[in-house]
């Protein structure tokens, strides 16, 4: 009976000692979850700003900063209703520390440097920027990711809208590459350098757009990017636990 009654005696203590890790992550989930609400991003707001190249004294052609809010808006605002030529805009998906590791600096400054030459010209086309350190919710409802250069030819809604992007190379791309690549797409009519997005992350006819779950989607990638992995050994455990 005194082995019975000790082993009965220690059953909560076992109990309590199988707990505690669960305890132990339980604990952390509610400190993130409270957290949580200061870490989503500011989609309306906080837009960084553009590298500039120290040598351009040429007034620029004005790019636009795309935000979860504002870019469909923003990207419509110069077609007009009876339009049938798309209004073309070259959109620029960059990002700092957190999405490019540093490695967009090049980039933009090109960037930059294709806006002041463009300037000149009242056909070229209109010019936006997506960070996605300060926009990982639109960047992720695109599925878009640094480094690359958006093509978007608009037409009024609700007609298809063609999309295409180009990847560089981080390290090499210069301003004079932009501009060769600008003169050949003007010179030959063509994007055979771009890809055309057909996928269902297409901003305008995708699958995910049309359902409307494009951006729903994007705060699910985004915070699962920034749920730390005892989260999510929190939530295994506890699917696991409600299917026992």
């Amino acid at each position: 009976m005194r082995f019975t009654n000790s082993a009965l005696l220690a059953l909560p203590l076992l109990a309590a000692a199988a707990e505690s890790p669960f305890e132990q992550y339980k604990a952390k989930f509610q400190n993130f979850i409270s957290s949580f609400g200061a870490a989503v991003p500011n989609v309306a707001e906080k837009v960084a700003p553009a590298a500039t190249s120290s040598k351009s004294k040429v007034a620029a052609k004005e790019i636009k900063s795309l935000t979860l809010s504002n870019w469909k808006e923003t990207l419509y605002a110069p077609v007009k209703p009876e339009a049938i030529q798309p209004e073309e805009w070259w959109v620029l998906v960059t990002g700092g520390a957190k999405t490019c590791f540093g490695h967009c600096t090049k980039i933009e400054v090109a960037f930059n440097e294709t806006a002041a030459k463009m300037a000149t010209n009242p056909k070229s086309p209109h010019l936006g920027r997506v960070d996605c350190d300060d926009q990982p919710v639109l960047c992720n409802s695109w599925s878009a990711s640094t480094g690359a250069l958006w093509i978007f030819e608009m037409l009024p809604s609700p007609a298809p809208i063609d999309v295409y992007w180009k990847p560089f190379n981080l390290t090499s791309v210069t301003g004079q590459d932009l501009q060769d690549l600008y003169a050949k797409t003007t010179k030959e009519g063509n994007k055979e350098d771009f890809r055309l997005i057909t996928s269902y992350f297409h901003p305008f006819n995708g699958v995910l757009a049309d359902y409307g779950a494009a951006v729903p989607i994007g705060y699910a990638l985004w915070a699962l990017n920034v749920l730390p992995s005892w989260a999510m050994m929190l939530i295994v455990s506890f699917l696991s636990r409600s299917m026992m």
